[in-house]
């Protein structure tokens, strides 16, 4: 009888199965209890945060920088609402951005290495967006909108930028705004500036840079998985910032500017001599700030940073004073004590001394201050040079203002000019002082350099009856310096420079129609180029109300046939109806 086969016992296998699959759901789950407490217990406020990050997203507010006004409340500066094309990074992956840019190129028309280049240079400072462009026309805008749904990651929205109403009308004073750097965002940050923000870089809005920025807003918006917003969680209104009214008055900075077209180079400043308010700054040539505010070309920044200057503002620049400085000359000879206000000196049309002779344009007998300042006479200033020395000369120009900034808001952009007197020479020069360099200083020539405000500013000591003012743009108190001038020096200067209107090298401004000018020419030589030109004055001479300095760079021409009837036409709109 065959033995039947034995049979594999399969309780054995049957039993280990269950405890195979047991071990492997324990081992399941302490990984993942160990990975829910690695991420809740040990970074949980780490993950939730960045789960925040991605559901909650603040969407900045522009400030309003406030508008700069003239003293009677026209705008100068302001700003106004435009479209601006944004990226959001967090709504694309980086692979995804060449197709996005590629058709922003064309939705928009842009050249799309413009887009890239705006891309590259983005900061992500504020976590949000980057701009690409700004600002829109109208029909990118609306062309964008129609195909809004196939660009996600990108936005149009709205954005404040700086304008000039009048465009380069006062530039140099109104000055212009950009965006910051890396390193100034970096500075500016702890006190509220964001990477998107501008800033004042010249002008008022650099000296004013604080009152009139504003502060950020933005609203706080959780959004879903496609980045659409689903509520607001907060809102805070940004804060515009607050106005600032100039002492501008814009007609007078209208007809400033105006007279400047007449030359390609120069400066005039108007200003009350009583307070030292500027009522009108102009420089030639100027620039547009709105090119700013987008930002200038290529070939616009170029032209800004040309060979003639445009940014500077040359109402801060020193120049020789020419004959205008006679009134420096007069001053130091009568406070000197050697001479008096009858004092006369004998003039010729050629001065010898020391074996060289010095030319002047005329010769008139033995003349008086007065009559010596009407006609400009070189061989009467010569002489009085010669007999006060340098050292009074230069003490009295300082004494009056020259040297030294003014203490105008626009501080950093104002020269100090040049007073080049003995010490000056032995130290830049190496060389001794001589009697030439007396001689050429006394009237005007030589190593001096002052700058239209500081000769307004001494115009208008003369004119106050002795007291150096502070110039300033806003109205803020502002100290003044009593000079102690003689009386009857003051008496003396101010006849000469009303002789030079009535009867001497300024008979232009001896108008009916004006009320009474006082006023002194100047002709500065700039060899091998042409002279510059000079007027400085003040109106009415009995009471002045106003003070005016013109400047022509090479201009060519006289101080009486260039400066002159700029300041004429001045005038002309500042009393006329008054």
């Amino acid at each position: 009888m065959a033995r039947a086969k034995a049979q594999p016992s399969r309780h054995c296998g049957m039993g280990q199965q269950p405890a195979a699959l047991m071990l492997i759901v324990l081992l399941f789950s302490s990984a993942m209890v160990a990975r829910l407490a690695w991420l809740q217990l040990l970074h949980g406020s780490e993950n939730r945060a960045r789960a925040d990050d991605n559901r909650i997203r603040l969407m900045p507010r522009n400030p309003m920088r406030g508008r700069l006004l003239d003293r009677n409340g026209a705008v100068l500066g302001t700003s106004r609402l435009t479209y601006g094309l944004y990226l959001q990074p967090q709504e694309l992956r980086k692979n995804q951005w060449p197709a996005l840019r590629d058709r922003l190129a064309q939705v928009v028309g842009l050249p799309a290495a413009q887009l890239e280049q705006r891309h590259q240079q983005g900061d992500h400072g504020d976590g949000f967006r980057i701009e690409l462009a700004n600002p829109l026309s109208p029909e990118q805008v609306l062309r964008f909108r129609e195909q809004s749904g196939q660009l996600r990651g990108a936005e149009v929205d709205v954005d404040v930028m700086r304008s000039y109403p009048h465009g380069p009308l006062a530039a140099h004073v109104l000055g212009y705004t950009s965006g910051i750097t890396e390193e100034e965002y970096k500075q500016l940050e702890p006190k509220g500036y964001r990477i998107r923000d501008r800033v004042g870089r010249s002008g008022i809005e650099k000296a004013y840079e604080a009152h009139l920025r504003g502060e950020w807003g933005g609203q706080q918006v959780e959004v879903n998985a496609a980045g659409q917003v689903q509520r607001v969680l907060g809102d805070k209104p940004a804060r515009a910032g607050k106005d600032l009214r100039l002492t501008l008055d814009l007609p007078l900075q209208q007809a400033a500017e105006r007279a400047l077209d007449k030359v390609g180079k120069g400066a005039i400043v108007a200003m009350d001599p009583q307070t030292g308010a500027i009522r009108a700054m102009a420089s030639r040539p100027n620039f547009n700030p709105n090119l700013f505010s987008p930002g200038p070309t290529m070939a616009e920044w170029e032209a800004l940073n040309g060979p003639n200057a445009p940014l500077l503002n040359r109402a801060f620049q020193g120049f020789p004073p020419a004959s205008t400085f006679k009134i420096i000359t007069t001053i130091a000879a009568l406070e000197s004590g050697k001479y008096n206000a009858n004092s006369r000196v004998m003039t010729m049309k050629s001065f010898c001394y020391a074996g060289l002779c010095y030319g002047d344009h005329g010769a008139h007998g033995a003349i008086g201050f007065p009559m010596a300042l009407a006609v400009s006479s070189n061989t009467f200033y010569y002489q009085l040079g010669l007999q006060i020395g340098p050292d009074q000369l230069f003490a009295s120009a300082r004494r009056m203002g020259y040297g030294s900034v003014t203490g105008l808001e626009l501080r950093g952009e104002e020269s100090s000019g040049l007073l080049g007197d003995q010490a000056w020479k032995k130290r830049v020069l190496g060389e001794p002082w001589t009697p030439v360099d007396t001689i050429t200083s006394s009237i005007g020539q030589g190593a001096l350099q002052v700058t239209p405000i500081q000769m307004a500013r001494m115009y208008a000591a003369v004119a106050n009856g002795g007291w150096l003012v502070t110039p300033h743009l806003v109205e803020r108190p502002t100290p003044r310096r009593w000079l102690a001038l003689k009386p009857v020096t003051l008496a003396v200067v101010r006849d000469g420079l009303r002789q030079v209107v009535t009867n001497g090298t300024a008979t232009i401004l001896n108008d009916p129609k004006l009320p009474p000018v006082a006023g002194k020419t100047g002709t500065g030589e700039d060899p091998p180029r042409p002279d510059h030109a000079w007027f400085g004055g003040y109106a009415p001479a009995d009471k002045p109300s106003l003070v005016i300095v013109a400047f022509g760079e090479n201009s060519g021409g006289y101080g009486g046939t260039v400066a002159a009837p700029m300041v004429k036409a001045l005038m002309t709109t500042w009393f006329r109806g008054r």
